[in-house]
């Protein structure tokens, strides 16, 4: 009875193999089916493929074979041996992260490991490998060592990939990329990554249209590979990532914010290997699609968390839905809008606000304007963008003045919609200047080239495949990969702790502003209410005053101390927004009957005069 042996693609494979590591076979390859293969070539095969499993058996007869030549030749080294030893445990407990180490259980059993391997050679090496009782010694200890290793997680699933990617050749002709071949494997958490070189006039985007084909021949699940460029950026090389745990089933809750100034990057959430998907706003505007119920809002909520962290950024808001989205945050927004007459006249402040720092920086010869606590960034968030359009057209012009001019003087605008036609964001090129693209799901695949850019669903990046609230793409200078990332969840009772707790320390908008505002809109502001905001409420000499929120703040400014009122106070007393509240300062102080004692502190200017 003859006994199969390896196939013929696996026969060829080692050979090619032993070829490579310089192994001369002693009989010559015979694929015929009546003889099989000879057996040195069939233990080859299997020493092979069990390499790992055989990995300490190969260290403890590398350990005798060295212990036998020091003994023989140099028994005197013993203590150069013990100091090699010794130097070596300490590394791999200190420094073992940089070779592949991440856990402290692995640097511990690694350095373990190499203790018992070196104390034995140096004692061999004074006495002889194979002296009683040190070659039981080595047995017993060999074994025993080799237990974590033949249990490792990552061990255990790097073979059972290597195994399954000795196929690649097979199944690189089966899906189209014939050629093709692996250059390299790392296992990592949630998956495996492996780099891929193509065969000549193969292009990533092939690999790009094959990847259900990949899928289902890895026998992997449905969405997940990722096919990326390589880090160098070669044209005949990509990146395949498989996952076998999606990292981003579960919500991922906020950790809170992540920076507490706008010139640095803020963290919206992780990518699928945990590393932050960080954006810079400053001097950047940002484009926010997905459709109802992809986590948009989500996204909003983490990118008002950080801002709200951030003492050199004023924000202003508009959200034509009545502020149910963004009003949470009214404390430490600095101007809500709400309708398209409030909108118009934020935007056109912000446009008189744009013009004004980009006088004060051509007369005294700067060509940006670096935000700080004294001259913060002005940031301006749009939700649902397409309402504006609809409602407020007029204002899109002000919109696009602020895209087209705004980053050097530190003016950024932030807009959210579902889908941004070239209705929906009016009829300037204000899509043409974000430069941070923030694509949650979308339901056709044309989407996605409206809001990430042209040709981007070709080159992979397939928001419509997104499986969950919260999961986006971005795209932006130092993001130019199609890699998948998803929001934090900010809970409702988050956004009120956060918002309470930086309330008290959000900053005003700095005095050439705020001067441009006062000189342009003059007493009547546009799109105010009905009342006259700068007019003081009315008192007699008795100091009763008419009811209302303007009296109570007119009253509250007068009977302050000498050291002034903060802007919590009022907004206690008054029960009025923050925004509210600065409006009216703001507009007390332009006539004169309100000025600010310290920084967040007012005090009301009363004349002696009846």
């Amino acid at each position: 009875m003859v006994t199969r042996g390896p196939s013929r693609s696996q026969v060829r494979r080692t050979a090619r193999r032993i070829r490579h590591y310089g192994i001369k076979p002693t009989m010559s390859i015979t694929t015929g089916s009546e003889l099989g293969p000879p057996f040195g070539q069939v233990a080859a095969w299997w020493l092979w493929r069990y390499r790992s499993e055989l990995a300490p058996a190969w260290l403890t007869i590398a350990a005798f074979v060295t212990a036998a030549g020091l003994h023989t030749s140099h028994p005197g080294w013993w203590p150069i041996i013990a100091a090699v030893t010794a130097a070596t445990a300490v590394g791999l407990i200190t420094l073992g992260r940089h070779i592949g180490l991440a856990g402290r259980l692995e640097r511990a059993y690694a350095s373990t490991a190499a203790t018992l391997a070196g104390g034995w050679i140096t004692t061999a090496t004074i006495a002889g490998p194979l002296r009683p009782p040190l070659p039981t010694i080595a047995v017993i200890s060999g074994t025993i060592a080799a237990i974590p290793w033949w249990a490792h997680r990552r061990r255990r699933a790097k073979v059972r990939i290597e195994r399954k990617l000795d196929a690649w050749p097979e199944i690189a002709a089966a899906i189209g990329l014939a050629g093709s071949h692996i250059q390299s494997v790392v296992i990592d958490v949630w998956g495996w990554r492996a780099r891929l070189a193509l065969a000549r006039g193969q292009t990533i985007e092939d690999a790009i249209n094959r990847i259900p084909a990949i899928e289902s021949a890895l026998d992997t699940y449905r969405g997940a590979a990722r096919v990326s460029p390589t880090a160098d950026g070669k044209a005949n090389k990509f990146e395949l990532r498989v996952l076998e745990t999606d990292p981003h089933a579960d919500a991922i809750a906020w950790p809170g914010p992540s920076t507490a100034t706008i010139t640095e990057p803020l963290d919206l959430g992780p990518f699928e290997d945990a590393v932050p998907a960080r954006i810079l706003l400053l001097r950047r505007h940002a484009l926010v699609g997905g459709v109802s119920g992809s986590g948009k809002s989500g996204g909003l909520n983490v990118i008002m968390g950080n801002l709200a962290a951030c003492t050199d950024v004023v924000i202003w808001a508009i959200d034509l839905k009545r502020g149910m989205e963004l009003r949470p945050w009214a404390s430490c927004i600095d101007r809500l809008a709400t309708t398209p007459a409030e909108a118009r006249a934020l935007l056109a402040d912000a446009v008189t606000i744009l013009e004004a720092r980009a006088e004060l920086l051509a007369a005294t010869g700067q060509r940006v304007w670096e935000p700080s606590s004294d001259m913060p960034a002005l940031v301006i968030i749009v939700d649902e963008y397409a309402e504006l359009a609809d409602d407020a057209p007029d204002a899109t012009r002000e919109a696009d003045s602020i895209a087209r001019r705004g980053r050097a003087v530190a003016v950024t605008l932030i807009a959210a919609t579902q889908r941004p036609t070239q209705k929906a964001m009016g009829k300037g090129a204000l899509r043409s200047q974000m430069d941070v693209r923030i694509c949650f799901r979308v339901r056709e695949r044309k989407d996605v080239d409206l809001i990430l850019g042209q040709g981007m669903l070709t080159s992979g990046w397939h928001a419509h495949t997104l499986n969950a609230p919260g999961k986006f793409l971005i795209s932006a200078p130092e993001h130019d990969i199609p890699r998948r990332a998803r929001a934090y969840l900010v809970t409702d009772e988050a956004v009120t702790q956060t918002a309470q707790h930086h309330a008290p320390y959000r900053p005003a908008l700095d005095e050439i502003s705020q001067h441009a505002l006062s000189t342009r809109q003059g007493p009547e502001r546009p799109g105010s209410p009905a009342e006259d905001p700068g007019e003081a409420p009315s008192q007699d000499h008795s100091g009763s005053a008419e009811s209302g929120p303007e009296s109570i703040l007119w009253a509250a400014l007068s009977m302050a101390p000498a050291e002034g009122i903060t802007v919590p106070e009022l907004i206690e007393q008054t029960g009025m927004s923050r925004p509210w509240i600065y409006q009216r300062l703001r507009d007390l102080v332009c006539d004169g009957q309100a000025a600010q004692v310290t920084r967040g502190r007012w005090h009301a200017i009363v004349s002696d005069s009846p």
